[in-house]
């Protein structure tokens, strides 16, 4: 791997449905705690809906951040704290302007915005401090730059779930062009509901529990959560790297998948390419993994496809979580740096949470069983978008990758 390309991960934020520090969400994601997942009546217009929800106590932001309070930044912010101190020391050695941010959602505060409107229509008047800026997709970038004080770059990447794994490949670019010299990298989204009946009017929503890629999965689970990162170009202290982005996009259908995976495909391969990995080199699949119909029966071509009909060790999380759209693919990488970390002493795998009768009309995938365990050196993550917006994310322990050389495309 060379040095001067190589991305670092050096500090990680959390706050989802398994909990807000490294050691009790990876317990839960390991242990397949599905605590998370809470029944909800409010949210869906026709019927209660089963969720991932944040149990973290949440606060309003102090009067100085008022502007931004919405549920949203809330979340955003109990995972900020968690990477502050080294955010403030890189705006100490590097300089504000030199600090990035770079954020993925698809909801930020329109919650925020819903609940304005309802008191406009009884009322009359919308609630003292709203404001209309609150549901804009950048809102969440712009609190956190405001709220460490940086003026570098700043911007939100919306492209529905994979957002904030693709904030991952502008970061990497941005490291890489010399723009930054840190970058604030992650995902955050809060329920809320228009995409709970959005999703329900393409008949999505699951009627129960998802069972992604089981012959009875009837639709999603939606979720909320945060993870954020910091990326830097990395040093040799470093122990796990950001090896692989692969981006695609298929354009095939609005909100359909190509029912071949092609653009699923391409965007695994290019992560491959990218890290200079071959298929047998990743040890753990995360699934991109919705319990969708058609989702579910491309993920499964296309990995049989790129892994030549021998796919690794693999498992859909959104079970534990729920499908948290745009946080998605930042919450979903947070849990495979979490099986890397020194955390995961045991080598042990995120069971699949589902009625195990896998559908004999895809190819069969070799999901992760209660108890499995494996060595683990690099790991992928995908993420699969509406509209054919694709992506992977391939990260490695320094160990395995020490004599690579980096392929950036």
């Amino acid at each position: 791997m060379n040095s001067k390309t190589a991305i670092a991960i050096t500090q990680i934020g959390l706050c989802t449905p398994l909990g807000d520090s490294p050691t009790t969400v990876l317990n839960n994601l390991i242990n397949a705690n599905i605590d998370g997942m809470k029944w909800r009546d409010d949210l869906m217009l026709e019927r209660a809906a089963l969720v991932g929800e944040v149990s973290t106590l949440l606060h309003p932001l102090a009067i100085e951040w008022q502007r931004f309070d919405t549920r949203n930044n809330q979340i955003a912010l109990v995972a900020a704290k968690q990477i502050e101190p080294q955010v403030l020391a890189a705006k100490e050695q590097y300089g504000a302007d030199r600090v990035a941010v770079i954020i993925g959602t698809s909801t930020s505060g329109i919650a925020t915005g819903e609940q304005a409107l309802a008191q406009h229509s009884q009322h009359g008047e919308f609630p003292t401090g709203y404001d209309y800026a609150q549901q804009e997709l950048g809102d969440t970038s712009q609190f956190l730059q405001h709220y460490f004080g940086l003026s570098g770059p700043c911007l939100t990447v919306s492209t529905a779930c994979s957002s904030s794994a693709k904030a991952f490949a502008s970061a990497r670019r941005m490291l890489n062009a010399d723009l930054c010299d840190i970058a604030i990298v992650g995902g955050v989204d809060s329920l809320c509901q228009l995409t709970l009946n959005g999703f329900n009017s393409l008949e999505s929503i699951s009627n129960g529990h998802c069972q992604p890629f089981s012959v009875n999965r009837d639709g999603i689970n939606i979720g909320e959560g945060a993870a954020l990162f910091l990326l830097a170009r990395a040093s040799e202290q470093d122990k796990i790297l950001l090896t692989g982005v692969g981006e695609s996009s298929d354009a095939y259908h609005i909100s359909a998948p190509h029912p071949d995976g092609i653009g699923a495909i391409a965007a695994m391969q290019s992560a491959l390419k990218m890290a200079q990995l071959a298929p047998e080199q990743i040890s753990y699949l995360n699934l991109h993994g919705t319990a969708t119909p058609k989702n579910d029966a491309m993920e499964s071509r296309a990995v049989n496809t790129v892994f030549n009909h021998h796919p690794p060790a693999c498992s859909s999380t959104k079970p534990l979580v729920g499908h948290t759209l745009g946080a998605a693919g930042a919450i979903e990488a947070a849990f495979c740096y979490l099986l890397l970390s020194e955390l995961n002493t045991g080598n042990r795998l995120p069971p699949q949470v589902w009625d195990a009768e896998q559908d004999p009309d895809n190819p069969i995938l070799p999901l992760v069983e209660r108890g499995d365990c494996a060595p683990q050196q690099h790991i992928m993550s995908n993420s699969f978008a509406f509209g054919g917006s694709n992506a992977s994310l391939i990260i490695s322990k320094r160990t395995a990758i020490i004599n690579r050389v980096d392929a950036d495309v």
